[in-house]
């Protein structure tokens, strides 16, 4: 009985050694592969954002540097009496109160059309709605400006004119404003397609033919199976574009220095540290927006336990 024993530990040893090492190996080499990606976010994003916190206490200038000094909280006291920075994040946050719920709206949409059975050419289908999401920003900035340029635009050339409608003559008047921006929520879906896409083939079938048999119709069956069962995607779909409404969470760390980009906030924040060269009070601008960003985002994680439903997660 002894020897019979040596001779499994024997034997056994080995084979832990050499998963052992596999593993060490696997692990090296895992993060070997990701370093390049960690340092550049070490280098080029964490240590930005840490240092904009610092500045924040600061009055530093640009063109000033040497005469920085700490001055606490003051940038913070003057943001809350600066009146164009409430008016401003209200101009941020109201389009998104519309745009996110459309956006989400279309995907779910979109994606139960493009998960019939009856709809031919599918994977195309789905190369073109993604495709426009792929589009560099700025070659979409151009379009975007070539279409609604209120002299020569497409939109008035080639669209309104021939079709007898009133031109834009202006393209900031708000109701103008509203519809484009509107448009460019619903531009680059794609991704938020595909997600929804994917979580509505998840779906069991044997739930939906169970509903079938029981009378259930296509909308009840939709409405009380399929639309619980994607809630996990709705809710990450909304954080993101929630996320992507504010902003981007600069930080001063945008990666884009062009002044006409991102939410009137976002553009308030550039002009404060381009052209004031007040980088202390910008990076307060963005700490707040930050921290808004963060309470939001908060208050849908605590909220989401009561409208979203996770399978795995039943007692």
């Amino acid at each position: 009985m002894s020897t019979s024993t040596h001779i499994l530990r024997a034997t056994h040893r080995p084979i832990t050694t050499h998963k052992s090492r596999r593993w060490r190996y696997d692990k090296v080499f895992g993060v070997l592969l990701i370093l390049p990606w960690l340092i550049g976010f070490l280098l080029f994003k964490l240590l930005p954002i840490i240092a904009s916190l610092g500045l924040s206490l600061t009055d530093f200038h640009m063109l000033h540097p040497q005469e920085t000094q700490f001055i606490g909280l003051e940038n913070y006291i003057q943001i809350f009496q600066d009146e164009t920075v409430g008016f401003l994040l209200f101009r941020t946050l109201s389009p998104a109160l519309t745009n996110i719920p459309l956006q989400i709206a279309a995907s779910i949409l979109l994606a139960a059309c493009l998960d019939s059975r009856r709809l031919k050419g599918q994977t195309a289908l789905r190369t073109l709605f993604f495709l426009p999401s792929i589009i560099p920003g700025v070659a979409v900035a151009f379009m975007w400006s070539g279409f609604t340029d209120p002299d020569t635009g497409w939109l008035n050339r080639f669209i309104l004119e021939p079709l007898g409608l009133t031109a834009f003559g202006d393209l900031y008047i708000q109701g103008a404003n509203q519809l484009l921006s509107t448009l460019r929520a619903l531009w680059s879906i794609g991704p938020g397609i595909l997600i929804m896409l994917s979580a509505l083939q998840s779906v069991s079938p044997e739930l939906h033919e169970a509903a079938r048999v029981d009378g259930a119709g296509p909308i009840e069956r939709f409405s009380f199976i399929s639309l619980p069962l994607m809630s996990p995607a709705i809710f990450f779909t909304l954080i993101i574009n929630l996320i992507t409404a504010f902003g981007g969470v600069i930080l001063l760390d945008r990666g884009n220095s062009f002044s006409g980009g991102g939410s009137p906030y976002d553009r308030y924040i550039s002009r404060v540290m381009f052209d004031d060269f007040q980088l202390g009070y910008a990076s307060g601008l963005a700490w707040i927006f930050f921290i808004l960003v963060m309470i939001v985002v908060v208050i849908l994680f605590s909220t989401s336990k009561h409208w979203v439903y996770y399978p795995d997660r039943e007692s």
